[in-house]
């Protein structure tokens, strides 16, 4: 049995707003307007196709009542080449068809979920606080492809379809009303069914997709901590948890497959019974002498041509109320609203030239209206100063320096860079200017060169080299048996931490940002590694405006101020001297403190 406390999204925001039909069969059709002649060329080669299809049932007529009925051989051989040409051109515009709708489709597919993709990587980052990256992926790829094939599918097929059935049907009705009257019988019951079908299919679609998401959620999960699950010998406990997911899959699956199976065979029998009544009607005025064989045959062959249509509808309809589900789930990334963009700097600023002077100005934020993280948060720091901040685990660190890259939005007060207001700054110009070197850094599955090199895209070997050696990475890199080149698998999970964190700080000295952003970068390596890592984090800093939230005390006596952080406010600030000299909670945690962590520190006083 899985343990809700794993995987259960309990916000509300996390289930996708409802929405009708009609709603996301508009919205998904825009994506054909550049593709419109496709589109046309796809129902035009399916028309075509359909033409030569009708003309089966009337040569078939021909043949039994002229060509065998008044024993006409000569005529046998052109009928045949007539109607094996027609079966050629059919097969024809069909092949074309579909080559046509594959190429529209694939296209299709790349636009929305390129526009799906693009909007999700300019979404805030506590949009993803709420959301797992299972699910994420489970809709960028899976939903996006059921959404799609309405509107492919949808537009080709439908629009077929319904001017099939009003083009035999007139061709019927022509060719004899009483038994078209006979063959639209069971028309109410077909519209019935499909409207039930309609009816109760989105609950259990939408039930489906969750269903797919939450597994994808766990399977992400538990292959990015395999070494966790393999360290606590966990794999029983989580083969339990998959399967209390995977059974929910299949039970939401059952429930449409059951919902089907009624469906689709009782629309079918619908349709028999049709034909029935006609063959019934039609054989006695056959008998009647009101109607010859050929007639009956004919007219069997075009009712065939009537019901085939009205059934393929059904089949999008069941498709239509999939990619209903799956459409809810595309258009809650894409409703969602983007990061804020500032817009209030003037042409030209794109390059704007920071020296790094950054003023906090009474900030407080909150994640949620109950919980506040920073209060009254004042701070002043000229170019190229250090900041360091310490305090216990949830004092608001790292909060107050995410706020300055603007991965999240102060609640109320002004945050200032070189004066400008960090809202009125637009994103990519304001990042820009920072970079930052996190406590678990991640590396890209690719190779140590295309991760190095993400700090600058365009960066020369000789930079890339620069950089690594300042960030003391170049030896061991060059000691691996493809060097710059090893690809270094997901996270980077050939190399070491300390080897990882080097890299992220190459990455960072490749970017060359006049702010930087240290948080707790030597937590989780050796004495050793810690030695080389400061060693080039001092070189990162040097001639930048540093935040760093420190690890050990020892790494920052040479800050020119250190601000102790506590419920979210702060309590001290001044050098590493100055503190010492007012004998506070600073002063004594430089007391408690000798190979312990600020973070054991801090849970030592509290204890004393």
């Amino acid at each position: 049995m899985a343990n809700p406390a794993f995987g259960a999204h309990t916000d509300p925001t996390f289930q996708a707003k409802p929405r009708t039909t009609w709603e996301v069969v508009c919205r998904v059709s825009k994506y054909l307007l550049p593709y419109r002649w496709m589109a046309f060329g796809t129902v035009g080669c399916a028309l075509l196709s359909l033409s030569f299809a009708f003309t089966y049932p009337k040569l078939t007529q021909f043949v039994i009542d002229d060509v065998i009925g008044k024993k006409q051989e000569e005529l046998l051989l052109p009928v045949m080449g007539i109607l094996i040409a027609a079966f050629l051109f059919r097969e024809l515009f069909n092949s074309i068809r579909i080559r046509i709708n594959n190429e529209l489709e694939q296209k299709v597919i790349f636009d929305l979920r390129k526009d799906v993709y693009a909007h999700l990587q300019r979404l805030p980052v506590n949009w993803f606080d709420q959301r797992s990256s299972g699910d994420l992926m489970t809709r960028v790829i899976e939903d996006v492809n059921s959404v799609e094939r309405v509107l492919i599918d949808g537009t080709e097929q439908g629009s077929v379809a319904i001017l099939s059935v009003i083009g035999v049907m007139a061709i019927l009705f022509m060719m004899n009303v009483k038994l078209a009257l006979v063959a639209l019988i069971p028309l109410p019951f077909l519209i019935g069914g499909a409207l039930w079908y309609t009816l109760t299919a989105h609950k259990r679609y939408r039930t489906m997709r969750e269903a797919t998401s939450a597994m994808n959620a766990l399977l992400m999960d538990n292959l990015q901590g395999v070494r966790q699950v393999k360290s606590f010998g966990r794999e029983n406990y989580e083969d339990d948890r998959f399967a209390g997911r995977a059974e929910n899959l299949r039970q939401g699956t059952l429930k449409v497959m059951r919902a089907w199976a009624n469906y689709s065979p009782g629309m079918a029998f619908l349709n028999s019974i049709g034909i029935a009544l006609v063959i019934w009607v039609g054989g006695s005025q056959v008998l009647n002498e009101t109607m010859s064989i050929g007639e009956l045959v004919a007219f069997i062959f075009y009712l065939n041509l009537f019901y085939e249509p009205v059934a393929r509808l059904h089949g999008l309809n069941q498709m239509l109320q999939s990619a209903r589900a799956a459409g809810e789930r595309v258009f809650d990334i894409t409703d969602s609203a983007e990061e804020r963009r500032g817009t209030k700097m003037k042409p030209g600023d794109e390059s704007w030239c920071v020296t790094g002077r950054v003023n906090y100005r009474g900030v407080n934020f909150q994640y949620n209206d109950e919980r506040t993280v920073l209060s009254g948060i004042d701070l002043k720091v000229k170019p190229g100063e250090m900041v360091a901040l310490v305090g216990p685990t949830g004092a608001g660190k790292s909060t107050l320096v995410n706020l300055l890259p603007a991965f999240y939005e102060a609640t109320s007060g002004s945050i200032t860079i070189d004066d400008r207001e960090v809202s009125d700054v637009p994103l990519p110009v304001l990042r820009d200017q920072i970079a930052i070197v996190a406590q678990e850094p991640f590396l890209f599955n690719g190779t140590i060169r295309e991760n190095i090199l993400y700090g600058r895209l365009d960066a020369s070997q000789q930079d890339l080299i620069s950089a690594a050696t300042a960030a003391n990475c170049h030896h061991f890199i060059e000691s691996l048996p493809d060097g710059y080149d090893l690809k270094i698998g997901e996270r980077g999970v050939k190399l070491s931490v300390g080897e990882k964190q080097r890299v992220s700080i190459a990455r960072a000295l490749l970017k060359d940002a006049p702010i930087l952003i240290l948080d707790e970068a030597t937590a989780s390596v050796d004495t050793a590694t810690e030695r080389l890592i400061q060693e080039a984090l001092e070189r990162l800093m040097s001639g930048r405006t540093s935040f760093v939230i420190a690890h050990r005390l020892s790494t920052i006596r040479n800050a020119n101020q250190i601000l102790v952080l506590r419920h979210g406010e702060i309590l001290e600030r001044g050098t590493h001297d100055e503190l010492l000299e007012q004998n506070g909670l600073y002063a004594r945690l430089a007391r408690i403190q000798s190979t312990a962590s600020i973070d054991e520190s801090f849970e030592k006083f509290e204890v004393a």
